[in-house]
């Protein structure tokens, strides 16, 4: 029998190199793909991507027959190398050969494939898929004794393929894939997403009117007083209260029933009569769940209490929008209240502005865990209230002290490093509510 020529023997060598870098290069490709990406492009009718998922929804059947196909190859590969090393120089070159063939398969048979397969993944797992789906039903009888043997030593570890956690992403996951997202999102579409998943974090003490800053009407006031309250009010909805802020008795729509109010002592009688019963809160109530809430109750206020029943402050659904898109404003300028810029490009922020507001108003990162006010965070830091002329910097921004009493810090200084952002486009709203940024 004639042994076959060295050049069939090389160009068969060459042609497993090839298989091997195939199925290296695929199984990389297969593995790194976009898994959301994946499933868009099936659902879309992509028939690769298809095919893909299809091969994907049982990994340990792919992997088998990628590496029983690879592991095949490879050993036929290295035979030839050694049939090709007797021909040319004898035993001794057998050493040689092996070394040789390690060097290539590494390069162009692994490395090679594996890099371009991480780059491109679809480019490499689309068309490998039409390969590998009539492949494996042609060697499923092997494929399958392989993962049964495989299964069952994972099984003696204690793994289980039915235990699979799938490929659902957590919260923070999410909030890097859109962070990352780049040019892919807009800015502000990408601010309002990590808006929303925030939700969850945020309870309703983060974003309410405290109780010291609501305003109201008082049932015990003169009739003409209530009268002005209401007239001068830029709020569409107001709570109603007898003798003090901790006895709400309704919510009134001031808007709709000015021009229709009696006066004398039938004014009381009839803000009574057109008050809604008021809807309260726990305090602890997670933004998202409170959104829920309003929708389900079909209320747009909400008075919030503590565990003893006592009232803490208020919100209302104009506050969880703009949780979300922003200031709901009319006027621009008016969007951070307890702001102001200075000629010289400093920055004055009230004490009492809320953490969240300032973080959103200047893209700061101060912690949002602890106290819910900037005069709240100062106080902590320095464990005493400083006096005016203080300078400090709180996780990382400069700030100056410059206006305190003995229970608070009342005014702070800073220098901006990014222009106040304001949202000119926000479209106005025509009654605007009870809202912790003023008129809304």
């Amino acid at each position: 029998m004639n042994d076959p020529p060295l050049a069939g023997l090389f160009l068969a060598l060459i042609g497993l190199l090839i298989l091997s870098g195939f199925f290296s290069g695929s199984e990389t490709a297969l593995m790194t793909l976009n898994r959301y990406r994946l499933r868009h492009q099936a659902d879309q009718g992509h028939r690769g991507a298809q095919l893909a998922q299809r091969l994907l929804e049982r990994p340990d059947r792919l992997i088998g027959l990628i590496l029983l196909g690879n592991n095949f190859v490879n050993i036929l590969a290295s035979s030839l190398a050694t049939v090709i090393a007797l021909r040319l120089g004898g035993e001794g070159a057998i050493a040689i050969a092996a070394g040789l063939l390690t060097l290539v398969v590494l390069v162009f048979s692994e490395v090679s494939p594996k890099t371009l397969a991480a780059l491109h993944p679809e480019r490499v797992a689309y068309p490998a898929a039409f390969v590998y789906v009539p492949l494996l039903r042609l060697l499923y009888p092997i494929v399958w004794l392989v993962n049964l043997i495989a299964n069952s030593q994972l099984k003696l570890l204690g793994v289980r393929m039915d235990d699979q956690n799938g490929q659902a992403l957590s919260r923070e996951e999410l909030r890097t894939v859109v962070t990352e997202a780049g040019a892919m999102i807009p800015e502000r579409s990408r601010d309002m997403l990590l808006a929303i998943l925030n939700l969850e974090q945020a309870t309703v003490e983060d974003i309410m009117v405290p109780r010291h800053e609501v305003e109201g009407i008082d049932l015990q006031d003169d009739e003409e007083d209530i009268l002005n309250t209401i007239k001068r009010s830029s709020y569409a909805r107001l709570p109603l209260f007898d003798g003090s802020i901790d006895n709400v008795v309704g919510i009134f729509h001031a808007r709709s029933a000015l021009g229709g109010l009696p006066e004398g002592d039938e004014l009381k009688d009839a803000l009574c009569g057109l008050a809604r019963e008021p809807y309260f809160v726990p305090e602890g109530t997670r933004l998202y769940q409170q959104l829920i809430n309003f929708q389900r109750a079909k209320e747009r206020m909400a008075l919030i209490v503590d565990e003893y029943g006592d009232f803490q402050g208020m919100i209302t659904l104009a506050d969880l929008v703009e949780e979300i898109v922003g200031e709901i404003t009319t006027d621009p300028s008016d969007s951070f209240p307890d702001i102001h810029r200075n000629e010289d490009g400093s920055l004055l922020l009230d004490g009492s502005i809320n953490v969240r507001e300032l973080n959103r108003a200047l893209r700061w990162e101060l912690p949002t865990d602890g106290p819910k006010t900037l005069n709240g965070l100062i106080l902590d830091y320095m464990e005493t209230i400083p006096e005016p002329g203080t300078s400090l910097k709180l996780s990382g921004y400069p700030l100056e002290i410059l206006q305190a009493d003995d229970t608070a810090v009342k005014t702070v200084k800073t220098i901006a490093q990014e222009q106040l952002e304001s949202d000119a486009a926000a479209p106005p709203i025509a009654a605007p509510e009870y809202s912790k940024h003023g008129t809304a």
